[in-house]
């Protein structure tokens, strides 16, 4: 038996339990990854008028975030099996604070706007600590409370998400959208060095080499349906969301509704339900409701296009849909977590990463087919390409329903 096949079939060693203390500092260091890939979302608009480009070249900035992201899934996230995990964590999470200070000073540097695109693949290649971070969540909860450890630190996840656009869209009033860039840098590394001084050391004892753990993920993706119908559902959900994540600016920002910078961020906040729902996914998994979770999440995010379309003419309706988006990506992705942990215990990080990858590659797809839409159909273009990766959704929905009662 080969180290990968041994491996993925080991039982998952006894751990030290997470304290509530790092429980919670897990969630806001995660929340501080992930939102710094979207502190551009509210931004564009002012970007664009910064460097005297098109709100259409600004908006190449996000799918630049969530391109370098997805590869530091791919390559970066599995190293979470095979290296000491804190020093991981710290070591990607201040290379990711670096990309975002250079990304503040590139209106200094020549070249500017090149310099921000550079930043922004930098910070999203390396703030992937996140998902290094989540999978360690699972691993050192108990068994009883796995899913709702892994709902906490996603909910971390997904406020900094939130406060990243509501933030950012406030020190862009104060300082002009650079200063949203040099404070999330500089309390990264703050995040960062504390990080290494209470996360409890983890290591994998498999003794994988790097060419073993890539290997092993082409083994998982081939050999486990449900990962793969999980990450569908993942890339789908996430792509959908990401059609509106890419063009809400423009159409807030716009002759439609003329928000300024820290209105558009405080909007953000509408989707802060989303990290509820995350605990309340991660509880419902404890208790064997993934699937009636999953199903409901598919069906709300399909429902979710209709107050968003009907947002053009009002800002209250558009709020009331991105609420329900996000509420629905929320109970999509937490409950797709706690199937595919399932699967392989001992190879909870390059599972992650296979999922995970498969996330950012929707997200990246949708980002890029959201600006094309816009482009040529504004607002009621982005709407229709957002319905259809719902409609793909519930598609693999349906799949992966066949795969669960199938399974022995």
């Amino acid at each position: 038996m080969s180290p990968s096949e041994s491996d993925l079939r080991a039982p998952t060693p006894a751990a030290p339990h997470l304290t509530p203390r790092v429980l919670l500092l897990m969630a806001v260091a995660c929340g501080l990854c992930a939102g710094a890939n979207y502190l551009n979302q509210p931004l564009l608009h002012s970007i664009a008028q910064s460097f005297g480009i098109s709100d259409g070249t600004a908006s190449v900035l996000v799918t630049c975030a969530q391109v370098s992201y997805a590869l530091g899934l791919l390559f970066l996230v599995p190293l979470g099996d095979m290296l000491e995990r804190r020093r991981l964590v710290v070591t990607l999470m201040g290379v990711a604070a670096l990309g975002l200070l250079l990304s503040a000073a590139s209106p200094r540097l020549p070249g500017q706007f090149t310099w921000l695109v550079l930043g922004t693949l930098l910070t999203g290649l390396f703030s992937v600590a996140a998902q290094v971070l989540v999978p360690m969540a699972s691993l050192l909860a108990s068994p009883a409370h796995a899913g709702r450890a892994v709902g906490f630190v996603m909910g971390g996840l997904l406020t900094g998400i939130l406060l990243a656009r509501t933030v950012a869209g406030v020190l862009s009033g104060i300082g002009g959208w650079s200063l949203s860039y040099w404070v999330t840098g500089a309390v990264m590394l703050a995040v960062a060095a504390v990080l290494a001084g209470v996360l409890p050391r983890s290591r994998s004892t498999a003794g994988l080499s790097y060419a073993q753990v890539l290997g092993s993920m082409w083994q998982l993706l081939t050999t486990q349906p449900r990962l793969r119908s999980r990450t569908l559902l993942g890339g789908f959900s996430f792509g959908s969301v990401s059609v509106l994540f890419s063009t809400m600016a423009l159409l807030l920002g716009g002759p439609a509704h003329g928000l300024s910078d820290a209105t558009i961020g405080l909007i953000g906040l509408a989707g802060v339900t989303g990290a509820l729902m995350a605990n309340l996914a991660g509880r419902l998994i404890d208790r064997g409701h993934a699937t009636a979770t999953t199903a409901a999440g598919v069906a709300l995010l399909l429902l979710s296009w209709l107050p968003l379309w009907w947002g053009q003419q009002s800002v209250w309706i558009f709020i009331a849909g991105m609420l329900l988006i996000d509420l629905a990506l929320q109970a999509v992705h937490i409950c797709n977590q706690g199937v595919i942990y399932a699967l392989a215990p001992q190879a909870r990080s390059r599972i992650n990463a296979v999922y995970m990858t498969g996330y950012f590659v929707g997200a990246s797809t949708g980002s890029a087919v959201g600006a094309m839409a816009w482009l040529h159909g504004g607002w009621t273009g982005a709407c229709l390409a957002g319905l259809g990766f719902g409609l793909c959704n519930l598609a693999a929905l349906l799949h992966d329903r066949t795969l669960a009662r199938s399974a022995p």
